[in-house]
């Protein structure tokens, strides 16, 4: 695809031609309607674009054919036209039999996996009685304290037969284990598991602020769940690592790009100093990204995401097997560009996003509800989301080519800017000494909050519009239906927490945390005894109060 010399030239000065003449003559009769264009993380963007934006592109190098190093235009040589993107609908509210009867609703209704959203004192390693998780029950996912409760998720559902993608990072290896002791009740092999952990700690540390341990006892908990994913789970996906909340916590798409791949490569390096190969565990990493508003830098994003991957995992790791080299990702509409007013016109938002996720070549996609600016998604609002998939897959024809914006000036100009723009980000993150400590220092914290910051500006100062709030505001009263869990879930969920405490085993109870204590303390793989200690019917508290005790508790440092 490289331009020719003399070609170029004549085009640059037919280019100043158009400019001081067919441009000019249009721009006197009609002002363009803005003085900047920018994308949504402030990248100007020009009035058009010529090859001459991109004149030393190189197709093999750059490029290359879908399925081909370095994957740029998509990791399947089929694309979508043999296997459609996994749509997978994030959901969980109040009870397990609530969400249990939910993730079956959606599965009727075409869903392909299930994503399970725990609620807040779950993702804190709090069981739902403890004073701790007071009046956070089940508001912003399900409520799961033990293996029970896992039990009662998963009631009827095949879990031999079915992915699922768990939303969870500090506790994370507990939960896997509930899952797993779940799956052998059903009388599954865990090696039939299909699905994905989030596991990705150091996101927590950098956006999130859901951690419980320390960076490095917590690396160890993710390394540990890689080791054993690795040996005994050759299906399942140990780490999703996300930008998803680095965007949610207002980073640019550059910044979401660029510290999820840094942590990554973090990831990459512990499991190396773990002693496994890098052939070994890479091909089961994978990724979580956030697509925004901004139709054609989110496609950019995902396209320079797989090919930065691929590079790293070939050229710096070495890796030797073509799927160690493959960026595969899970990806969501942004929920921080939904809005409470108008909360129909998401429908619009979310629609633009997931389209811009398929162009991208997204393996897995949830599209977020309309009303989820006000309250967990009601039943009609989920399906009207997952509506949302299926009629871009089945009636928009975007899915029938592959890459179909591939070659474009614009969009290859954008990627080789943000590929360039992350690298960057790769140099200064090094110059502190790597991941964990840029972030003791604030470096990521202080990144983003310094896009959020400038992004909350150019809205207050109508520099950006976001309709319905600073752009064609109406005041019409909210009139969609609102979720209602169910008001004695609560009193359900702690009954069946002191009923479980008093009719188990105890004593294996005790001996199971005694185990796990010994192995946090040294340095045994802490999966096996997690899993007992799962069986046993310990809480989520009981596990993590050990875990705290050995492993202490992280104080974020106030940035001066």
């Amino acid at each position: 695809m490289t331009f020719d010399a003399k070609k170029l030239e004549a085009l640059a000065a037919a280019h100043d031609k158009w400019k001081a003449t067919t441009l000019k003559t249009t721009l006197e009769k009609m002002p363009e309607r803005r003085k900047t264009f920018i994308t949504q993380s402030s990248v100007p963007v020009e009035r058009v674009y010529t090859p001459l934006d991109i004149a030393d592109l190189d197709y093999t190098r750059d490029l290359g054919d879908p399925g081909v190093y370095p994957f740029t235009r998509g990791i399947h040589a089929s694309g979508y036209r043999a296997k459609p993107w996994t749509m997978r609908i994030f959901a969980g509210f109040g009870t397990a039999e609530e969400t249990n009867a939910r993730y079956k609703y959606l599965i009727d209704q075409g869903n392909m996996g299930l994503s399970v959203a725990f609620d807040l004192p779950t993702l804190m390693g709090y069981d739902t009685d403890a004073p701790e998780a007071l009046g956070e029950f089940g508001s912003c996912g399900v409520a799961v304290s033990s293996l029970k409760d896992m039990e009662l998720l998963f009631d009827g559902i095949p879990l031999g037969e079915i992915s699922t993608s768990m939303t969870i990072n500090s506790p994370a290896a507990i939960l896997w284990a509930f899952y797993i002791a779940t799956a052998e009740k059903q009388g599954v092999d865990k090696a039939r598991l299909r699905g994905t952990l989030q596991n990705d700690i150091l996101k927590e540390y950098i956006a999130q602020k859901e951690f419980i341990f320390p960076p490095l006892p917590s690396m160890r908990l993710v390394t540990d769940t890689i080791e054993y994913g690795t040996r005994h789970m050759p299906e399942w996906n140990t780490i999703s690592i996300s930008g998803y909340h680095i965007r949610e916590a207002g980073s640019t798409a550059v910044q979401e790009l660029a510290f999820t791949l840094a942590d990554g490569l973090e990831y990459v390096r512990w499991g190396l100093q773990r002693g496994l190969d890098i052939d070994e565990f890479a091909p089961r990493l994978s990724f979580f990204f956030n697509v925004h508003n901004d139709f054609f830098e989110e496609i950019a994003k995902l396209r320079a995401a797989r090919r930065i991957w691929a590079r790293e995992m070939r050229e710096t790791f070495g890796a030797k097997n073509p799927r160690s080299w493959l960026c595969r990702f899970h990806t969501q509409t942004a929920g921080v560009s939904l809005t409470a007013q108008q909360p129909e016109i998401n429908l619009m938002r979310v629609t633009l996003q997931a389209l811009a996720a398929v162009l991208g070549g997204t393996q897995s996609l949830h599209t977020n509800s309309m009303d989820e600016a006000l309250a967990l998604p009601s039943e009609h609002a989920v399906t009207l989301a997952l509506r949302t998939q299926q009629i871009i897959l089945e009636e928009s024809g975007v899915s029938y080519t592959i890459d179909p914006l591939g070659g474009s000036y614009y969009l290859e100009k954008l990627t080789n800017q943000t590929e360039a723009a992350v690298y960057d980000y790769f140099r200064r993150i090094e110059q502190f000494g790597g991941v964990i400590p840029a972030l003791e220092a604030g470096f990521f914290q202080q990144e983003i909050a310094d896009a959020s910051y400038r992004h909350q500006r150019e809205v207050d100062e109508n520099a950006r519009y976001i309709i319905g709030v600073n752009r064609f505001n109406d005041n019409t009263p909210i009139t969609i239906p609102l979720l209602q869990m169910d008001p004695d879930g609560y009193k359900r969920q702690c009954a069946r927490l002191q009923a479980l405490r008093l009719e188990r085993d105890n004593a294996a109870v005790g001996s199971a945390l005694n185990g796990l204590r010994a192995a946090c303390a040294g340095t045994h793989n802490v999966m096996p005894y997690l899993i007992n200690a799962a069986k046993a019917y310990a809480t989520l508290s009981e596990i993590t109060d050990v875990m705290r005790e050995v492993f202490g508790v992280y104080h974020e440092p106030i940035q001066i």
